[in-house]
């Protein structure tokens, strides 16, 4: 494999860099390695098998390469269970407006356009690794299958209305399997069902874990939530 690594201490955070430019990776490690150890690779192909060795705290995308995509790899990595908790972020020479809408449907946390903003690059990653880390820290999951009614409203406030039975569940979200694409940080209501129907409150779209096709799995996070939940 054709990788570079930098060691660190144990304590450092990993980030992996997928990137065919040697002198953006070189750029990259440069700025970063006294944060952050390191490991990169200029080949798409290897790029799964770094990933596993490695089990990285974040990815560093590029999105233009040969042979591979960073499209397809962003929903690759997305798709499988080992790497789909691990926060994405877009690094590329391509306009934002066009394509980090789309990147952030395929599950990526943060686009930066190059040259990189690396004071903005290093707040992303604490933020986001920060938050997961609160979550999985406060929120214990269960399995549990439970029914629920979601409910999505378009700008005019009309309501469009799906099924889905969990796969478990934690006092402060879900996780679920969905036939409606759904866009990270999408808002919905939801209810539990049954002879009763309760609203159990707003929860938003954090994780996106399933491949592109007619069934997605998707985590939810509670934004607002009633005493009628599950979990409290």
């Amino acid at each position: 494999m054709s990788e570079n690594r930098v060691p660190k201490d144990d304590m450092m955070k990993k980030l992996v860099v997928i990137d065919d430019d040697l002198r953006v990776r070189n750029l990259i490690r440069k700025r970063l390695q006294s944060t952050y150890e390191l490991f990169d690779t200029g080949d798409p192909d290897e790029a799964f098998g770094l990933v596993l060795a490695e089990k990285p705290d974040a990815i560093l995308l590029d999105l233009m390469m040969p042979g591979h995509t960073g499209f397809e790899l962003c929903q690759s990595l997305n798709a499988v269970t080992y790497s789909s908790n691990i926060p994405i972020f877009i690094v590329s020479g391509e306009d934002g407006s066009k394509f980090k809408e789309h990147c952030k449907s395929l599950g990526a946390c943060g686009y930066f356009e190059k040259p990189i903003d690396f004071a903005a690059l290093r707040e992303a990653i604490e933020s986001e690794l920060s938050r997961r880390k609160v979550y999985r820290r406060v929120h214990g999951r269960v399995p549990f299958k439970a029914t629920l009614k979601l409910v999505d409203r378009d700008e005019n406030d009309n309501p469009k209305v799906e099924m889905v039975t969990t796969e478990n569940i934690s006092a402060g979200g879900f996780l679920c399997v969905s036939s409606t694409p759904l866009l990270i940080d999408t808002v919905l209501d939801v209810y539990l069902t049954g002879q009763d129907p309760r609203y159990v409150g707003k929860a938003r779209v954090v994780r996106k874990a399933g491949s592109e096709g007619p069934w997605q799995k998707y985590g939810f996070q509670f934004i607002q939530k009633t005493t009628d939940w599950l979990l409290h």
